[in-house]
């Protein structure tokens, strides 16, 4: 009988891989015009917007399938510090509607963490 923290730790996994792939898939289809244009606005060289594949395609994938999880949701943390960085340079100031402006990248900066600190689970390709 699966324990109710290795279906936790799948759902985490899932969850979080799924809302990052999105973005992954919008990048493939739009390019990453803007993620250069955040680097040159910030003195950072425009190649480094091709590690957005790494972080919003690959690690998602490797954390859903529960493959080397840790060291793929510690790639997807620091893309999502990166993200912080370059789209609100790690304000913590207020959205619209109350919140933080960085509320999503923030929540999957956290959740990429809770899953290298915990492990993939049971249903994991590593089973660990």
């Amino acid at each position: 009988m699966p324990s109710n923290s290795d279906i936790a730790k799948l759902l985490l996994r899932v969850s979080l891989g799924i809302f990052i792939l999105f973005h992954g898939f919008y990048k493939i289809i739009h390019g990453i015009g803007g993620v250069e244009a955040m680097l040159s606005a910030a003195s950072l060289p425009q190649f480094l917007a091709y590690g957005v594949y790494l972080g919003e395609l690959i690690a998602p994938i490797f954390i859903i399938l529960g493959l080397y999880a840790r060291v793929a949701s510690l790639v997807l943390a620091f893309n999502m510090l990166v993200a912080m960085y370059l789209a609100y340079g790690f304000s913590f100031g207020l959205a619209k509607y109350g919140g933080l402006a960085m509320e999503s990248p923030l929540m999957f900066f956290v959740m990429a963490i809770v899953i290298a600190l915990l492990g993939s689970g049971k249903f994991s390709i590593n089973n660990k």
